[in-house]
């Protein structure tokens, strides 16, 4: 029998779309294990709009940790919030939605608890009455199916694994969880935007909007536009609510001296050496489409890309839909149309 808790960070807001697919990947789990029980466990500055929400999903109870300690994200505070959940729970496997916030404590969660911890799982399952989880390795070209004796389990679950949970809201009791906090250290005085000129990685956008070196190269007039491929990029990432992607070809550009767009760093990298990103479409432009692209795009269900190349590896089956034309002149007209 499994005592399975479904963990959350309760952020300003709603609930957002990983904390939704975590939970229907636990009630999945929670009906497929024979006398498995469901707990929800809830973090932040106040839980009951948040456990409200999912008062349907046929959890037996809700247990929460509130208070300005959890308000914002801090490790120490972080982990004895999630440490008391999982202990008043009893929780043989602790289930979290991949985060930075969460990805800081799973470690620290499964040695205070003496369990294990996987991170990055893309699959769970149930056979001969044990979960089973999947998990890539060696630069996503291998996928393993794993299994632990070891109790508790803390799995830290990708997003796009599940569906978000979709269910009835109401009025869940939440049973106030007290927590020992441990003398702090670090205070969290406020918060700073970036110094970027927009804000370029949105993983619950709809689109990945991918740029390729291509962008920084000479243009048929014999010269590089950065300024111009600038304002395309970021009207369009402004007009549509698209999430930036780059090719490791255009980032690592800025250590071989060349001109490079100022908004673009290693935290938008995709492909094989970067993320994989789940967004439902993605549009590739200036890139090559080899297989270093394509590792990134495994989980993209509808893939696009521009390029002046007709026989380049997004041609050769890589790609949906393949444009052979200037991708500079294509998102300028884009760019009108949504104007």
């Amino acid at each position: 029998m499994e005592r399975i808790l479904a963990l959350a960070f309760v952020e300003d807001g709603p609930l957002p779309r990983g904390a939704m697919e975590a939970l229907q990947g636990a009630v999945d789990l929670s009906r497929s294990i024979e006398g498995s029980t469901l707990s929800v466990g809830l973090i932040g500055q106040r839980v009951e709009p948040a456990a409200g929400s999912l008062a349907g999903c046929g959890a037996a109870r809700f247990l929460g940790v509130e208070g300005p300690e959890v308000a914002r994200p801090r490790y120490a505070s972080d982990v004895a919030a999630a440490e008391a959940l999982a202990r008043r729970s009893e929780a043989t496997l602790v289930m979290i939605p991949n985060s930075s916030r969460a990805a800081r404590i799973a470690g620290g969660l499964a040695q205070r608890l003496g369990g294990r911890v996987d991170t990055h799982v893309v699959g769970l399952r149930v056979r001969d009455g044990e979960p089973r989880i999947d998990r890539w390795y060696y630069r996503q070209r291998m996928l393993a199916t794993l299994s632990r004796t070891t109790r508790p389990w803390v799995l830290l679950l990708e997003g796009g694994v599940f569906e978000p949970w979709r269910g009835e809201s109401g009025t869940a009791d939440v049973e106030a969880v007290a927590v020992a906090w441990p003398s702090f250290v670090t205070r969290n005085l406020g918060e700073e935007a970036a110094g970027t000129k927009a804000q370029t990685i949105r993983p619950d956008a709809d689109l990945l909007f991918v740029a390729g070196a291509g962008w920084t190269k000479k243009q048929a007039d014999g010269q590089s536009h950065i300024a111009e491929a600038e304002e395309r990029i970021l009207g369009f990432l402004e007009a549509s609510g698209a999430s930036l992607g780059s090719s490791k070809s255009l980032v690592d550009l800025s250590s071989e001296g060349q001109d490079i767009l100022a908004f673009m760093t290693h935290l938008n990298q995709v492909g094989q050496t970067g993320s994989s990103p789940r967004h439902p479409k993605g549009l590739a432009t200036c890139c090559h489409g080899e297989e270093p692209h394509v590792v990134g795009w495994r989980f993209i269900k509808e893939r696009r890309a521009v390029n002046l190349d007709p026989n380049c590896g997004w041609a050769r089956g890589k790609a949906d839909v393949l444009y052979v034309a200037d991708a500079f002149e294509v998102m300028a007209k884009v760019n009108d149309l949504l104007s």
